[in-house]
């Protein structure tokens, strides 16, 4: 007779046959990334580098992919003050050889890739009558074949790579969608970047069902409007062209979603944290909208 802390094989299914597992894994534990290795594209500022700081919070090592010279001050702390390893590469995510390249860098660098998160992306602002096939290409390259890059190139190295203590299998991968996704955004014009987003969240779903045999759990993010430097951010751009259409932009941002507020990037932090760590074992092929509500509603 099987023991009690064995599990219980049915055909192809396992039933966990210790109910009690839960009292000797804590949250603290479940939420932990130490020792794992997580590669964030555009994390050389905005989003993308305040998932940096997530993840080193928690204990993980950051490899971080951006194209620009050179990132936002705040990547030193980063690098400086956890106490776990940090490297930044500038690669492209839209040229596939250069990007490979440069993920065979990160493994050589930190032996493993445990996660990623995809934060490269823009978002173009101009009527879809006026958009020229060149800006549009760039975006849907940027948005999403940039992501789609990443993620089969991650997704490789954590279905070869030996297993770990800390990771016994497999890996977790989350793409960084949007609210337009869901929605089309008051006051823009971004139908390239809505589109780009929907593939970006529909990719997730059926990576994660594709990747779930091999131990690799996909999920999106949607984020809803947050500001960020230089007036970009994951959802949104807000428009240039004069103080008052920037201040409009604002004033939707704050008054549109039902919780009265524009989002912030601490919003986001836990949530990236709990999808690429043990805390998300079960959870794939999801897209988590934190939007303040305004998925489900705009006040009247």
């Amino acid at each position: 007779m099987a023991s009690s802390q064995e599990p219980l094989t049915t055909g192809k299914a396992v039933l966990d046959r210790n109910p009690d597992k839960f009292l000797s894994r804590s949250v603290h534990d479940l939420i932990s990334l130490k020792g794992r290795t997580i590669v964030i594209t555009g994390g050389g500022r905005g989003l993308g580098l305040a998932f940096g700081f997530a993840v080193a919070e928690v204990g993980g090592n950051v490899a971080v992919i951006d194209l620009l010279d050179k990132p936002h001050d705040h990547f030193q702390k980063l690098a400086t003050e956890f106490n776990v390893k940090v490297k930044l590469y500038k690669s492209d995510v839209t040229n596939y050889g250069h990007l490979q390249a440069t993920f065979d860098e990160i493994v050589k660098d930190f032996g493993r890739i445990d996660g990623l998160v995809t934060a490269a992306g823009i978002c173009p602002d101009e009527p879809f009558l006026n958009r020229e096939p060149e800006s549009v290409a760039r975006c849907m390259n940027i948005n999403v074949l940039g992501t789609y890059y990443a993620a089969q190139l991650a997704a490789r190295q954590m279905a070869k790579q030996e297993p770990a203590e800390f990771n016994p299998r497999g890996g977790s991968i989350v793409l960084i969608a949007s609210i337009a996704a869901h929605v089309a955004s008051k006051g823009q014009t971004t139908s390239d970047y809505c589109a780009s987003k929907g593939a970006v969240v529909s990719l997730a779903k059926a990576l994660g069902v594709e990747l779930a045999a091999v131990g690799i759990r996909v999920n999106s993010i949607s984020p809803g409007p947050s500001p960020a430097p230089c007036f970009m951010i994951a959802c949104f751009v807000l428009p240039q062209a004069n103080d008052d259409t920037a201040a409009g932009g604002i004033d939707i941002m704050v008054n549109e979603p039902p919780m009265r507020r524009i989002g912030d990037r601490t919003d986001l932090k836990v949530p990236v944290v709990y999808l690429l760590s043990d805390a998300g074992a079960y959870h794939t092929s999801d897209d988590l909208l934190i939007t303040g509500g305004i998925h489900a509603g705009r006040l009247m």
